[in-house]
């Protein structure tokens, strides 16, 4: 089939199309950090790092492309009015067609079987790949009989980006291809802020797409700060220091009243339908600093002081309710030492007390290794006897003087 022919095949049906007709989706849920300018180049580097890739290639160099379900495309021509909230104008392709137009189909469903496609077709993709990229891919050699299956595959043509939502978030979502939560957000997302003005709610979403409403919505609350602190130039996806982007931490983190405190969010914000641009003016600062410390920085050269979802995120939000404990962490980068400053002194004299007393008994399980000869292990023990011997008589006056007040 020809480029030319596009217009002739029919919706909600499926045909043999070339693979030169169809083009890349820029707005696909699965792209982070992303914008409608990103190149073929960058997209395809973003399935080959988090979207198998090197799989799908593999098999495909093996077997051929085994065309068993129908990509699923629109023609942007026809679907002008329902471009989502992240669209910005037209883009041009790598061969300088522009898409958008009636010579190209983007496909909505199917992106990672038509990236792995093109770069079996295209001899110096991967090379523009690491270049621009720097990541370097393997396409592995395929057999020149199998070649034939990478020429036309089966597409499912759509009216509409709406026409294939339910499908596409329903087997992504709670489906066999199930993707990651960022990707959940970000369809759900782009699907209520365009049907929003009719009505639609999140809670109705959540029930097309199979998946809890109270999940769904805090990811898309998520979603919704993260644009913000992007237009307001304070944080992007591209400029985290973490080569996973575990977008979890985010939507957790906002669930709790110490992140909303300092975020200046209103502790029942999660109640409404949301909104963009959901963080006051005035805590821009604080939405910057609070990613940074989830996500580091590559311009700041700064880590992430969140390793682990799993107490870190609510180590960091009880250092967020703090004065001292933002001070030390804005000055040390230290979560630990950022949250020991907010610990109660009497909570650290405790925990403290019977960490010496277990060190302690460890030692004495293991005297056997002292053989009497390094003196200076004698003097380090003769100073943890003092320092036991004051901790032990300061704490028994302060007994006695308890009990003589009873």
């Amino acid at each position: 089939m020809s480029i030319k022919s596009i217009k002739s095949i029919k919706l909600k049906s499926t045909t043999k199309v070339s693979v030169e007709c169809l083009r890349l989706d820029r707005e696909n849920p699965r792209l982070i950090g992303s914008d409608m300018g990103a190149s073929d180049e960058a997209i395809i580097a973003q399935f080959y790092r988090a979207a198998e890739l090197d799989e799908l290639l593999q098999s495909i160099s093996t077997n051929g492309y085994l065309d068993i379900e129908p990509l699923i495309a629109v023609s942007e021509s026809d679907n002008d009015n329902t471009l989502t909230w992240r669209s910005v104008g037209r883009h041009r392709s790598n061969n300088g067609s522009e898409s958008g137009n009636d010579n190209t189909l983007t496909v909505l469903e199917g992106n990672r079987r038509l990236a792995a496609i093109r770069l079996f077709r295209e001899a110096d993709l991967a090379n523009r790949i690491t270049w621009s990229e720097k990541l370097r891919i393997e396409v592995p050699q395929i057999n020149d009989s199998l070649r034939s299956t990478l020429d036309e595959v089966s597409v499912y043509r759509v009216a509409s980006r709406d026409n294939a939502r339910s499908f596409i978030g329903f087997k992504h979502i709670n489906g066999a291809a199930k993707w990651d939560s960022y990707a959940k957000a970000r369809f759900a997302a782009n699907w209520y802020e365009q049907e929003k003005s009719k009505g639609v709610t999140l809670q109705e979403i959540a029930k097309c797409i199979g998946d809890r409403h109270d999940t769904i919505k805090r990811m898309v609350y998520a979603i919704y700060v993260l644009d913000q602190a992007k237009a307001k130039e304070r944080f992007d996806l591209d400029d985290r220091n973490t080569s996973k982007f575990s977008f979890s931490h985010l939507y957790t983190a906002l669930s709790r009243s110490q992140y909303m405190d300092y975020l200046g969010l209103n502790p029942g914000w999660t109640a409404y339908e949301p909104c963009p641009d959901p963080v006051p003016k005035n805590k821009l600062d604080e939405l910057k600093k609070m990613l940074v410390w989830i996500y580091g920085s590559k311009a700041e050269d700064a880590k992430p002081v969140v390793q682990s979802q799993n107490p870190d995120i609510k180590r960091l939000g009880e250092v967020l309710a703090n004065a001292e404990g933002i001070h030390v962490l804005e000055v040390t980068r230290d979560l630990n030492m950022a949250h020991a400053s907010i610990e109660a002194v009497d909570s650290r004299f405790t925990t403290s007390l019977i960490r010496a007393r277990d060190a302690l008994g460890d030692v004495a399980s293991s005297l056997r290794a002292y053989d009497g000869r390094d003196l200076a292990l004698l003097d380090i023990a003769e100073d943890a006897k003092e320092l036991a011997e004051t901790v032990y008589l300061r704490m028994s006056k302060k007994r006695r003087d308890a009990v003589s007040e009873l």
